[in-house]
C-alpha cells in the first residue's frame, strides 16, 4: 500500500516530513501510515496540474485517446477487485462483499465516463442558428480547467471515481485530497494512473488533514472549480472560499431523507427496503432513508417484523463471513453516534438496539437501532446522525406523509413504497429531493443524476451530468467578410 504524496507523476515525501496513522475501526489499531501533506505540497500539486493543463498533451488530445486511458484504469480496477476491497475492508470498516460492489462500481465509473470521452469527439460544438446571415455562431464545449476535489470516507474509492472519472474525461486536470480517516485505495489510484499512462501531472493525490491539504486547496487561486463531498458546514465553508475566486462548485452534502411506507405495501418487502435503506453501510451514507413514515393501518404489524429482523442482523468484522453491519469508520464517529443515541433514548421510544454488540467492545461497533413515535421537533429526527440509526413515526394521510417528508433542510433523497404506482409517482413528484426512489431504497447508478435539494447540495454528479461539471462552454461567433457591414456613417 502507497503512503507518500503523488505528485506530477511521482511519489514523493511530504515537505514536513509529517506522517499520519490509519486505523482499522474493527479493532482501533494502527495498520498503516501516510503522509500528512501541507500548503506546500498541495501548492506542488496545483502547479503540477495546471502545467499539465496549459502545456500538457491531455486537454488537447481527442476524447477517444483520453477514453483508452481510462479504460486502462477500470480494467487494472477490476484485475484488482479483491485486493482493493481487502484494503476497504480495513480502512473504513464495511463489510466485503459491500466493499467489492463499491469497486466494481468504481471500474464501471472510469468505463462509462470513457465512453462520454469518446462521444465528445463528436458533440462538443454545438452550431447556433441566428437571426442575421451575415455571422455563424457555435458553441464550444472545453474542460473547465485545474479541479479540486476532496471527498468524504463513507464510500472512499468511489467517491474519487465520482469525480476523477468526469474531470479527465473532460480533459481537465485534478489534485485530489482523500479524507484522512480512508485515504488508502485513493492513493492506489495514483498507481492505477500511472499503470494506465496517464500524462505526468493530470491527477495528484495530497492526503492529510482538512486544516492542513484542504484549506489549502480551496484557497489555492490556481484552482478553477472545486468539487466535494461531505458535510453542511464544511460545504458552506468551501463555498464561502470558492466565492473570493469565483471558483465553480459543485457541492453534495448531507441529509435526512424520509421513506413513506403506504397501507398497500408488501410488509416483507417494505421491511427489506427500510433495512437496506438505514443500515447498509453502517448508516454511513448521505442519502440513508433515515426517517421512515409508515400508515397508521400498517404500522403495528410492519414494527413487529422490522424489529424481529433487525435483531437478526449478523455484526462484525467486515471480512467475517455473513456479516451485514462492519464496524463504524473511527472512534470520533462512534462516540458521535452514541451520543446521538443517547440524546434519542430522551426524546423517542427505543425498540431495539442503542447500544455496543456484546463481545465486541474492542472495534467501533454499534447495534442496528431503531427509535419509534419519533416527535418532529427532536434532533434525532432532524440531524443527521450517519450511522445505524432509523427515526420511525406514523401518519394518516398522504398529505401529511408528504408534509412530514418534506419538512427538513435537506433534500437529498426520499422513497415511497405503495402497490398503487399513480400514487406512488405522485408522491414521488411531491418530494423536495434531488433523488426518489419508488418502491426501493438506495440504489444507484451511474448512468443517472446524483444531487440534492436545499441544503444537501448545488448541482449534480454522475451520468452526463457529471461530465458537464468539468466543462466550460464558449460562444465563437465569425463573420463573413464577403458581406457588408459598418455601423458608422459613411460620406
Amino acid at each position: 500500500m502507497q503512503n507518500q504524496l503523488f505528485i506530477n507523476g511521482v511519489w514523493v515525501a511530504p515537505a514536513s516530513g509529517q506522517m499520519f496513522d490509519v486505523v482499522d475501526p474493527s479493532d482501533r489499531k494502527v495498520f498503516h501510515q501516510v503522509a500528512a501533506g501541507g500548503a506546500a505540497d498541495v501548492d506542488a500539486a496545483v502547479r503540477a496540474a495546471r502545467a499539465a493543463f496549459d502545456q500538457g498533451p491531455w486537454p488537447r488530445m481527442s476524447g477517444a485517446a483520453r477514453a483508452a486511458i481510462l479504460r486502462r484504469m477500470g480494467d487494472e480496477i477490476t484485475a484488482r477487485t479483491d485486493e482493493l476491497a481487502r484494503i476497504e475492508v480495513r480502512d473504513n470498516g464495511k463489510p466485503l462483499p459491500e466493499a467489492i460492489w463499491d469497486i466494481e462500481d468504481t471500474a464501471g465509473c472510469f468505463h462509462f465516463y470513457a465512453d462520454l470521452a469518446e462521444r465528445f469527439d463528436n458533440n462538443s460544438v454545438q452550431e447556433i442558428a441566428l437571426s442575421m446571415d451575415e455571422f455563424t455562431s457555435k458553441a464550444v464545449k472545453e474542460p473547465v480547467g485545474v479541479a479540486g476535489a476532496i471527498i468524504p470516507w463513507n464510500f472512499p474509492m468511489l467517491m474519487a471515481a465520482w469525480k476523477v472519472a468526469p474531470a479527465l474525461a473532460a480533459g481537465c486536470t485534478m489534485v485530489l485530497k482523500p479524507s484522512e480517516l480512508t485515504p488508502l485505495t485513493a492513493l492506489e489510484l495514483g498507481v492505477i494512473a500511472q499503470k494506465a499512462g496517464l500524462p505526468d501531472g493530470v491527477l495528484n493525490i495530497v492526503t492529510g488533514f482538512g486544516p492542513d491539504a484542504g484549506q489549502p486547496l480551496t484557497e489555492h487561486p490556481g484552482v478553477n472549480k472545486l468539487a466535494f463531498t461531505g458535510s453542511v458546514p464544511t460545504g458552506s465553508r468551501i463555498m464561502a472560499t470558492a466565492a473570493q475566486d469565483i471558483k465553480t462548485i459543485s457541492l453534495e452534502l448531507g441529509g435526512k431523507s424520509p421513506m413513506v411506507v403506504f397501507e398497500d405495501a408488501d410488509i416483507a418487502e417494505a421491511v427489506e427496503w427500510i433495512l437496506f435503506g438505514i443500515f447498509w453501510n453502517q448508516g454511513e451514507v448521505c442519502s440513508a432513508t433515515s426517517r421512515v413514515l409508515i400508515h397508521e393501518d400498517i404500522y403495528p404489524a410492519l414494527m413487529e417484523r422490522l424489529v424481529e429482523e433487525a435483531r437478526k442482523i449478523k455484526i462484525g468484522h467486515g471480512l467475517n463471513e455473513g456479516v451485514l453491519l462492519g464496524p463504524l469508520v473511527s472512534q470520533s464517529q462512534y462516540e458521535k453516534v452514541l451520543s446521538a443515541i443517547e440524546m434519542g433514548k430522551s426524546e423517542a421510544t427505543l425498540v431495539t438496539g442503542g447500544g455496543v454488540p456484546e463481545g465486541l467492545e474492542h472495534g467501533c461497533y454499534v447495534e442496528p437501532t431503531i427509535f419509534a413515535d419519533v416527535p418532529t421537533d427532536t434532533w434525532i429526527w432532524n440531524e443527521e446522525i450517519f450511522g445505524p440509526v432509523v427515526c420511525i413515526r406514523k401518519f394518516a394521510a398522504e398529505e401529511e406523509a408528504i408534509d412530514l417528508a418534506n419538512d427538513t433542510r435537506f433534500g437529498l433523497g426520499a422513497a415511497v413504497l405503495s402497490n398503487d404506482l399513480d400514487r406512488a409517482e405522485r408522491v414521488a413528484r411531491a418530494f423536495r429531493a434531488g433523488i426518489v426512489w419508488i418502491n426501493c431504497s438506495q440504489p444507484t447508478f451511474t448512468e443517472a443524476p446524483w444531487g440534492g435539494y436545499k441544503q444537501s447540495g448545488i448541482g449534480r454528479e454522475l451520468g452526463e451530468w457529471g461530465f458537464n461539471n468539468y466543462l466550460e462552454t464558449k460562444q465563437i461567433t465569425t463573420y463573413d467578410r464577403s458581406k457588408p457591414w459598418g455601423w458608422y456613417i459613411k460620406d
